[in-house]
This record gives structure tokens, sequence and C-alpha cells, in this order.
């Protein structure tokens, strides 16, 4: 399947793996309305479909993942159109975090507010060592509206998150790293093959298993550990009433060893 007709996306998919990349170079692949709109349409028509198992989000050129929100379009809005405008953003890294499909950021360069709300809503974030991250709003008086204060938290813990959200301060790629903010960091000419690797490692297992190792890890965290282990128990036997469960179990004990076909069903 294509995915075309976009304005401010490239989709490209190759095997069970999608790249998306933002595409307003210029704007430094800020977050206008339209992209976050584009953003959201696209999770939802790769999330229902059984070619593609990971995704992986970019940003055009070589200077920006995404280097914020669109200020241009912010500044002349009114509190209920600047809410709306956090809710559309908030809504879109609802979308990424509760999908089946494991989502990569690939940050290539800056992600500043938006742009780093927008990593900080997928998987797993990859960065290349030129990447600069931070929560700059309170420079502009503001606040992050997409999550920022909520999921830099988690990541970080909370006095980090509190640092960086009250001071606007950016850190690069290797202090992002040993902060927590980011998972892995390679050079600028490594990154997406770097992604495009861990994609495929993820990929090659069972879809149904995977989605439910995210889904059960992100309800985790919000819940008591009594009450979380009783999902895993609960999804643990729920997957044996699926074909990949036998076709797993199956590869496994085949002599010789074959590498297992997994269909998500």
């Amino acid at each position: 399947m294509s995915y075309n007709g976009f304005e401010t996306l490239k989709v490209d998919v190759d095997g069970p793996i999608a790249t998306v990349t933002i595409r307003r170079e210029q704007q430094l692949n800020a977050l206008s309305s339209v992209v976050i709109a584009e953003l959201t349409q696209i999770v939802g028509e790769l999330e229902v479909s059984t070619d593609v198992r990971v995704v992986i989000v970019t940003g055009a050129g070589e200077k920006a993942f995404v280097a914020g929100a669109d200020i241009a379009e912010m500044v002349e809005m009114t509190p209920i159109q600047a809410t709306a405008f956090a809710e559309m953003g908030g809504s879109l890294g609802n979308a990424i975090e509760t999908s089946e499909k494991p989502w990569i950021a690939a940050v290539n360069g800056f992600a500043l507010g938006g742009g780093c709300e927008l990593a900080l809503a997928c998987d797993f974030i990859h960065a290349s060592e030129k990447a600069t991250f931070g929560q700059p709003e309170v420079k502009l008086g503001v606040i992050p509206g997409f999550g920022g204060t909520q999921r830099l938290s988690r990541r970080v813990g909370v006095a980090k998150a509190k640092e960086l959200c009250m001071t606007g301060d950016t850190v690069k790629a290797p202090e992002a790293l040993r902060i927590g903010l980011v998972d892995a960091v390679w050079p600028d000419a490594e990154l997406l093959p770097k992604v495009r690797e861990l994609a495929m490692r993820i990929a090659a297992n069972g879809p149904l298993a995977v989605a439910e190792v995210k889904r059960l890890i992100h309800q985790g965290q919000s819940t008591s550990l009594e009450h979380a282990l009783a999902l895993e128990q609960r999804s643990f036997g729920l997957l044996f009433a699926t074909t990949d469960q036998r076709e797993g179990m199956s590869a496994f004990l085949a002599k010789p060893k074959r590498a297992a076909q997994f269909k998500g069903q």
C-alpha cells in the first residue's frame, strides 16, 4: 500500500518498516497544525496495516528533527485556540504512545519543544551525534503543551525534568544519553541504518506479542504492581489462542530449528 497525498510528510514503506519523514525543511520541520493533523492521520493509517510492523519518524534535511511547534502560527492564538492546539498535539502523542506498532524517533538534529515532545511519545529515541534536545517554552512565556512536562519526567526523573522545563536549557546528544532522555547516539551517517537494524529485529518477532509488551508496559506505569502483573498473566494466556504462538513454538522445536513466520494472527 502506498501513502501519498500528504503536504508535509513523506512515507516510505520497505518490507515491514515504514519511515515517516516530516518535510518542512525551510521551517526546520516545525509542527504546524497541518503537520500535526497529517501525522495523526498517518498513525491511524499505519495502525491498520497488516504489513507494517515498526514505524520510524525523522525530519527532512540536516539541521532538524523538529525544531518546535510553529511559533508563527501560535503567536496570535487566543487561549481557546491555544488549548485546542495543545489538545491536537496531545492527541498525536497519545496516538503514537498507544499505537500497537512500535515507533522509533530517529533524531537527526534539533528536537526542541514540540519536537522533543514528539520524540518522547515514541517507544525509542535514537539520536545523531549532532542532535540537540530541550523544552525551551518558558523562554517564550509558556510551557510545553504536547506532553513535555509529563513524559520528560518519566524519562529523566522529576528533578531533571523540572530543571530542563524551568530553565529552557538545551542538551546535546551525549548529555541526553547520560540522563536517559535518549536510548542511543550514533554518528550522523549511521543513524538511520542503526535505527533500521533495531526496527528489523523487532519486526522479526510476533507482532501480537510485541503489541502486548508495549501495551502492558505503558499501562503498568499508571497502576499498581499487583494489577499490572495480573494484566500480564492474562495477556500471556490469551496469546496461546493465536496462530503466532503455535508458529513460534513449532519453529523453535523444529529440527533443525527454523525462523518463525509470524502473521499477526
